[in-house]
């Protein structure tokens, strides 16, 4: 498979508590891995432990043949990492917080100076190359913490939630981008809590839940193999006394939360002919998706 990312068996506990269970993946060149997981999952020192930042209690971990985190500076120098929260310099103009950044690299000024153009263009950014930071968009300033995570031209892309807080072109903007350094053979890891963003731009996932691997595919493969093919969402005052009468009769499985209840299905033409003799019940019909995987294997009740 040649792994460009080849982690065995790790594992990492704080104060007893295993944060991180006999963990393993691997992932090649031009390949983008999501990493999925309700709060609290382990994805944070998931990513931690891959990057040298966080020693682990015992497993593997090597990026680009180099060994973490014995030579973790080492690799990361052909690492680039994309944080959740921008950590942009607001004292600096969009060029010089790429400057200041790719020295961190050893690189020259020479050096950095014949990427900034590439850079600025690859992030749609041009226009705004002598803009101080604070006067950027959110989704300028996103788009300006990828572009500095390509300063040293790397090997590999971290990007923790990456499209977290923007609106619908700024996201679909980010992910037309990220598909266009998967084409150039870049390897990213990310994190992310859309689902669409996974079925969208990963070639395989992963689902972490409570520091363990349970589930590892492509999107979809996960939902074809985890998930009934049909869903049908059904809306109304007295929903769950519906649910409770008639769900079963049409359904293999349904789940009740709030207003809704979700009724999975193989054929739903049965189900959907009964509710519309139904008036009072309003419902929608879809195929079933990657957040229905991800809610049947985590569970719907919130994480802190």
């Amino acid at each position: 498979m040649n792994a460009v990312i080849d982690v065995r068996n790790l594992h990492k506990s704080y104060d007893d508590q295993r944060v991180v269970d006999n963990i393993s993946l691997s992932i090649k060149r031009g390949e983008c891995y999501g990493l999925l997981g309700p709060n609290g999952a382990g994805k944070s020192t998931t990513l931690r432990l891959l990057l040298g930042l966080t020693d682990p209690d015992s497993g593997t971990v090597k990026l680009l043949n180099q060994e973490v985190p014995r030579l973790a500076r080492e690799a990361r120098l052909r690492i680039g990492v994309v944080p959740q929260i921008d950590n942009l310099d607001p004292d600096f103009t969009v060029e010089e917080n790429l400057l200041v950044y790719g020295r961190y690299f050893g690189m020259n000024e020479k050096e950095i100076g014949s990427r900034i153009p590439m850079l600025l263009d690859f992030a749609n950014l041009t226009a705004k190359r002598d803009a101080m930071v604070p006067t950027l968009s959110g989704g300028m300033k996103r788009r300006l913490s990828l572009a500095r995570a390509l300063v040293n031209d790397p090997d590999i892309i971290f990007l923790d939630e990456p499209t977290t807080g923007l609106d619908p072109q700024a996201r679909h903007l980010i992910w037309q981008r990220l598909r266009e350094l998967t084409s150039q053979g870049k390897i990213l890891l990310l994190t992310t809590h859309f689902m669409e963003e996974a079925e969208r731009l990963c070639h395989r996932l992963g689902i972490l839940d409570h520091g363990r691997m349970i589930a590892e595919d492509t999107p979809r493969e996960m939902i074809r193999n985890n998930i009934e093919p049909q869903v049908v969402e059904v809306f109304g005052d007295r929903v769950e006394e519906w649910a409770l009468a008639h769900a079963a009769q049409f359904s293999q499985r349904f789940e009740i939360s709030g207003e809704t209840a979700f009724c999975y299905v193989g054929d739903a033409q049965p189900l959907v002919a009964h509710l519309q003799a139904h008036a009072e019940l309003r419902y929608m019909h879809r195929p079933a998706n990657l957040e229905d995987v991800f809610i049947k294997l985590t569970g719907r009740e919130m994480r802190d």
